[in-house]
């Protein structure tokens, strides 16, 4: 088992080998839990115009080396040879990205039984956020989980949040000091994680967020990886085992924190209160079960976004001192000379930050693809997708089509502010998705980065290290900063 361990080990991704032996050693590992999981492709040999594909040599393999080195600069790369819609193969799967707004309306319009997400997700997912929720039930089950979400998403309790993040921000700052150089993306993703759980899933679960539970969310987290994707959720990897662990130990403390507020019988004004309460269609409340699995999915999903986002936007900042001064001077007209008390309405009248928060998901989107299970054959550009393919629209790729977008490499906010710009991105916008698919937490997620930001601008200059600009670790499944140290001193100003 040792030994096992220590090969396994180094499967944390397969499609980021650097060097040779590195790559044999993948798939010397992979192939004997890969060859009974080739997907269901079965290519259609009839006079159908499938869409193009790109040239590989390694059969099973295919491109999966190459994508895993730059994905971006191979999808672009193929996008400039073969157009909005070209195939690969990947480890015995043909992947079919569609760029671009007009090819990518048919991932984003489709119904689920037509393009399926649960195929796709549902081996990823389910064994970190429990069976009964996410993409382990039905659809319809599925969207009714959200639609009791979103009743805890609005602007009335956005109003509410703002303080608590405000205050959450301040205490977690204190440590920094008046000055020095730190870990931007670990900061932020610790203040992530206690700025959501203090504002959607209330104060029972805040007040257990040790430690403990730090360390169990990193080994949670740690499921979300691209051999979770590939190999079978009951292989006995070590990142597996502790997922598992965590998953377990997780749901133990989330379970106490449930009790607590229904044997208390205080009543919140947070998700917490609104899982508690609501019920399906049929009447049936949500079991504790379900409650804690889907908590566990709320925490995870907003943080992969918010921290990386909230992070990459540091460093754009950093390394444009005029824009840096240009928020300062915003926040000051809005909030005044000392700051007076940020509301919700100060940050909601900060356009220029939402237009840099909004260029930084154009840039540097957390996820590098989306995903569906083409189920009945689909018709898009004049090429035939059958069933078995995984049809792919990838948000960094979209977001810099030369089509759509001018000067498409350079972070420019304020191209945000022309009209033509904000009209022509439809389905080449898409950080968050788009059609039925879109992400429900968003507008908290622009709330959160906002604020945590309106208050950093408030106490600090930042800097690079030396000039240094990260860049992107193609390692994970979300794409964060490479070395995320960023230089800070108290505001003078």
């Amino acid at each position: 088992m040792a030994l096992w361990d220590a090969v396994t080990e180094r499967l944390a991704d397969p499609f980021s080998c650097c060097n040779r032996n590195t790559t044999l050693l993948y798939l010397g590992v992979m192939g004997v839990g890969l060859i009974f999981l080739s997907r269901r492709f079965r290519q259609n040999a009839s006079s159908k115009n499938l869409p193009p594909m790109v040239p590989y040599s390694v059969p099973f393999v295919g491109s999966a080396v190459q994508f895993g080195l730059n994905p971006i600069e191979f999808l672009e790369n193929a996008y400039e040879k073969y157009g909005p819609v070209f195939s690969m193969k990947m480890m015995g799967s043909v992947f079919t990205y569609v760029v671009g707004s007009d090819a990518s309306a048919l991932f984003f319009n489709s119904k689920n039984e037509d393009l399926n997400a649960e195929e796709i997700y549902g081996k990823l997912v389910t064994p970190v956020f429990g069976k009964g929720v996410a993409y382990d039930v039905p659809n319809s089950i599925f969207l009714e989980q959200k639609k009791m979400f979103k009743t805890g998403l609005n602007v009335s309790d956005f109003k509410r949040h703002v303080p608590l993040l405000i205050a959450e921000t301040v205490k977690y700052f204190e440590r920094w000091g008046d000055e020095g150089e730190r870990n931007l993306f670990e900061a932020m993703a610790e203040l992530i994680v206690l700025t959501a759980s203090r504002c959607l899933q209330g104060e029972e679960i805040r007040e257990v967020l040790n430690e403990e539970v730090a360390q169990l969310y990193s080994d949670l987290d740690g499921g979300f990886s691209h051999e979770a994707w590939l190999l079978p959720a009951w292989l006995p990897l070590p990142s597996f085992r502790r997922r598992d662990a965590a998953q377990k130990r997780i749901k133990e403390i989330f379970f106490n924190a449930i009790q607590k507020r229904r044997t208390s019988g205080r009543h919140a004004e947070d998700i917490l209160q609104t899982l508690i309460e609501a019920t399906y269609k049929d009447g049936r409340h949500l079991t504790d079960d379900e409650i804690s699995g889907m908590l566990i999915g709320l925490l995870m999903a907003g943080q992969h976004t918010s921290s990386t986002t909230g992070s990459w936007l540091g460093f754009f900042l950093a390394k444009d001192q005029a824009l840096q001064a240009a928020l300062v001077d915003e926040q000051k007209h809005i909030c005044g000379e000392p700051y007076r008390e940020v509301t919700f309405e100060a940050i909601r009248d900060m356009s220029l930050l939402d237009r840099c928060v909004k260029e930084t998901l154009r840039l540097r989107p957390p996820i590098m693809t989306m995903m569906r299970m083409v189920k009945t054959e689909q018709e898009v550009k004049g090429y035939v997708i059958p069933p078995g393919h995984q049809i792919c629209v990838s948000p960094p790729v979209n977001q810099r089509v030369k089509d759509t977008w001018e000067s498409p490499n350079t972070f420019d906010p304020d191209r945000y502010l022309n009209p033509d710009t904000t009209s022509d991105t439809k389905f080449s916008y898409v950080p968050f998705g788009a059609g039925r698919h879109r992400c429900i937490g968003e507008q908290f997620a622009y709330v959160q980065i906002k604020t945590i930001w309106a208050v950093l601008l408030q106490k600090y200059e930042f800097d690079l290290v030396d000039g240094y600009f990260p860049e992107t670790n193609f390692a994970t499944m979300i794409h964060t900063p490479k070395n995320p140290i960023i230089r800070y001193k108290l505001r003078q100003n």
